[in-house]
């Protein structure tokens, strides 16, 4: 056996585990899911119940959205309850989920979940406590500084279904200091996950570069450098095996070129962002938002093409997101108020102040914003091909807020948004109403769908506060 088809054996020998091929130092570029590494000795069985691993990445808003309530029209939601197509949702161009309508067959929209537990002094707060654990609210701290009583879907995902039962991937658009910044990751009870907004940071440790001499990550930072040529010599090894199928090939050069445009995007970036340090930026600017949310993004695909984690979250600004933005086709490209002072509708944080005029189509315009960035995010998972179709079809991607609607700040009626079925086990090209069910049953079919198992076997309904209903959401399954 020549020295190329000895790598991608060895490589092989570690299918359903990272895959690695490593440089310099502790440089250790992860590869995407290649036909290679699945070919086995003829004397081999397959390994008994092997699976397709699954994905999951919950991408939070603040604020709400600008749907119907406190005698504002429906902004958001579909007309109608049923099949979504690309034709139906393109048709109703006043509405949010428009934007989505090039991926309307692997959607799943769902109406009619709440918070089941009242917010202690703050709105925003216990709605950031409450998104993804489905826990109560604590009695001390409480107001902007109470926390969660249990801990988050991602955290009981990762620690199942995670390589290693590592934590998942954990980001943030915005400063993680100040009034609310960190909301939405729980470890256990009060126990708030930390959250990473800094994507060199994130791409650093992910690589191993964090081990490296800063020479060295100046290099790749100014574009002199990519991780992929400090493994080179494996992966010029790697490519010219035999092994290798056309789509292998295919699939290395696309998750190459991914790594790249990560590297060249952060180099365009992060010069100004490592002055500043991304906390001291003005938390009402929005010029770095869509950038490092879309950064973020890229870093979710790769992490889960490379198998670094199978769970991520990002949450897209503080727990009361205050930034301005400025969207190219609206106004001309104003600036506009703050975004925390548009859900109120008012130019104030409280309960008075003078009206914003247009504040509800603002609303509108900036959830149209948001569901861009999760098309950008489907658009990246859509690009890794696995065994058994993309990162898309074998995961689940979910679009929320922390309220439902921004005015009232009501923990009724909380916007889900869900693409990928997790290989045919979620309903797509949907739109449905739970029924004002708790959000619980949502997180049990979730966390059932990406194969995660109570203790007997069977699958999860229990998740979130134990005196909540049991239960999962029937309509949502394929």
């Amino acid at each position: 056996m020549n020295k190329r088809d000895k790598l991608v054996q060895l490589l092989g020998s570690r299918a359903g585990r990272r895959v690695f091929l490593r440089g310099a130092g502790t440089v250790a570029l992860g590869l995407p899911f290649l036909d290679a590494f699945a070919a086995r000795p003829a004397h081999a069985a397959p390994a008994a119940g092997a699976a397709q691993p699954r994905f999951a990445v919950f991408i939070r808003q603040a604020n709400g959205v600008a749907q119907a309530g406190n005698g504002e029209p429906e902004l958001f939601w579909p007309r109608n309850l049923g099949a979504l197509t690309k034709a139906s949702m393109t048709s109703e161009s006043d509405r949010a989920v428009t934007e989505l309508a090039s991926y309307a067959d692997k959607l799943l929209l769902v109406k009619g979940t709440k918070f089941a537990f009242k917010g202690n002094g703050c709105g925003h707060s216990g709605g950031g406590n409450q998104v993804l654990t489905a826990a109560q609210v604590s009695q001390d701290p409480s107001g902007a500084a109470s926390l969660a009583m249990g801990e988050s879907v991602d955290n009981r995902m990762a620690r199942e279904i995670n390589p290693d039962k590592g934590e998942p991937l954990t980001l943030m658009t915005g400063p993680t200091q100040g009034y609310l910044p960190v909301v939405l990751s729980y470890r256990g009870p009060k126990d708030l996950r930390g959250a990473d907004n800094d994507p060199f940071a994130v791409y650093t440790r992910m690589t191993g570069l964090a081990g490296m001499g800063q020479a060295q990550i100046a290099q790749i930072a100014s574009r002199r450098k990519s991780v992929n040529d400090l493994v080179r010599g494996q992966l010029q090894t790697l490519l010219s095996s035999p092994q290798l199928s056309s789509e292998d090939h295919r699939r290395l050069d696309l998750h190459l070129s991914a790594v790249r445009d990560v590297e060249v995007k952060m180099a365009c970036v992060l010069p100004d962002m490592r002055q500043k340090e991304l906390d001291a930026i003005d938390p009402v600017d929005g010029n770095n938002y869509l950038t490092v949310t879309q950064m973020h993004m890229d870093l979710v695909a790769l992490s889960f093409a490379c198998d670094y984690s199978r769970v991520a979250t990002i949450q897209m600004g503080q727990g009361n997101d205050s930034t301005q933005f400025s969207i190219p086709s609206y106004m001309g490209g104003m600036l506009l108020p703050r975004y925390h002072q548009i859900s109120h509708r008012i130019y104030s944080d409280g309960a008075t102040g003078d009206p914003i005029a247009g504040a509800q189509d603002m609303h509108h315009q900036i959830d149209m914003l948001h569901a861009r960035l999760f098309v950008y995010l489907l658009d990246k998972l859509s690009s890794y091909s696995q065994a058994n179709g993309t990162l898309l079809d074998n995961g689940v991607a979910a679009w929320t807020n922390d309220l439902g609607h921004g005015v009232s700040h009501t923990y009724d009626n909380i916007p889900w948004v869900l693409a990928g079925s997790c290989g045919g086990y979620l309903k797509q090209g949907a739109y449905v109403d739970a029924g004002g069910v708790t959000h619980n049953k949502l997180f049990n079919t979730l966390l059932s769908a990406v194969g995660v198992r109570k203790a007997d076997g069977s699958e999860v309904d229990d998740f979130g506060d134990p005196g909540l209903a049991k239960g999962q959401i029937a309509a949502i399954k394929a």
